[in-house]
């Protein structure tokens, strides 16, 4: 990465009215969680089929036990890296208006962000199938599975979206709103291929807006729509670029 592009993108940095950053599984690699697509991915070892909606509903006793193992002890155990401090240390200088995010990991509000649009939904929050209440998944006990639900004693699902499902209209709409303000979109470890969140970046571009990418590995935003594209690790990139915005 050039100190050009770096300072360069800085600059756009400094002088946005109103950034937003928009991220996914490459921000998370660096705490110990892999992507879920590609050689390696959480898809490479396990059937995405399982992680059906309908499928969950007439098998809970077969999928959450994979449920347990690959979203509570291995992602619930991660911590922040250097990249969502940095995202977070954007928004405290009142530098970030809020990160919309393909992630369920809860890491950005881990790091000490305060808006955080979760596209996919979050590892963080249960809800019942049968009464629809929702609860805060350390306060579900996984000794027994499934786990049931507190209240009535129904199903719980995991408040991410499975295959199958539509993502919440509601931060569809927030994170859409939130991207039409925008003058700059911070593209952090992700390249946009999952709809309908891999068009937020295209909002702000096509009302003539910046986009700064990094990713370590070229993707579909990086030489057609990017303006900037820092190459390398978020958990490098991201400090560097923050350090030289806030100096």
């Amino acid at each position: 990465m050039s100190n050009h592009a770096l300072e360069n993108a800085a600059k756009v940095l400094r002088e946005s009215r109103c950034t937003i950053a928009f991220t996914g599984a490459g921000i998370s690699v660096e705490s110990g969680i892999p992507p879920f697509r590609g050689p390696g991915g959480v898809w490479s070892k396990y059937d995405p089929a399982m992680f059906e909606k309908h499928y969950f509903k007439r098998h809970p006793d077969e999928v959450w036990p994979l449920l347990k193992k690959i979203f509570y002890d291995m992602i619930g155990k991660a911590e922040p890296n250097p990249a969502h401090y940095a995202l977070s240390e954007l928004e405290d200088h009142g530098k970030l208006a809020g990160i919309i995010t393909q992630n369920i990991d809860g890491l950005h509000q881990q790091a000490g962000s305060q808006q955080v649009y979760e596209y996919h939904g979050s590892t963080r929050r249960m809800q019942c199938m049968d009464c629809r209440l929702y609860f805060d998944s350390p306060t579900i006990s996984l000794d027994r599975l499934p786990p049931p639900c507190p209240a009535c004693g129904g199903l719980l699902k995991p408040d991410f979206v499975f295959f199958g499902e539509g993502v919440s209209s509601d931060v569809h709409y927030e994170a859409t709103a939130l991207a039409k303000q925008a003058d700059v979109c911070l593209i952090v470890g992700t390249g946009g291929e999952v709809m309908p969140a891999g068009r937020i970046p295209y909002i702000v571009k096509n009302r003539g807006g910046t986009l700064i990418e990094i990713n370590l590995y070229d993707t579909g935003y990086s030489y057609s729509t990017s303006d900037y594209y820092l190459q390398g690790k978020a958990g490098t990139r991201l400090p560097e670029l923050v350090r030289e915005v806030l100096g």
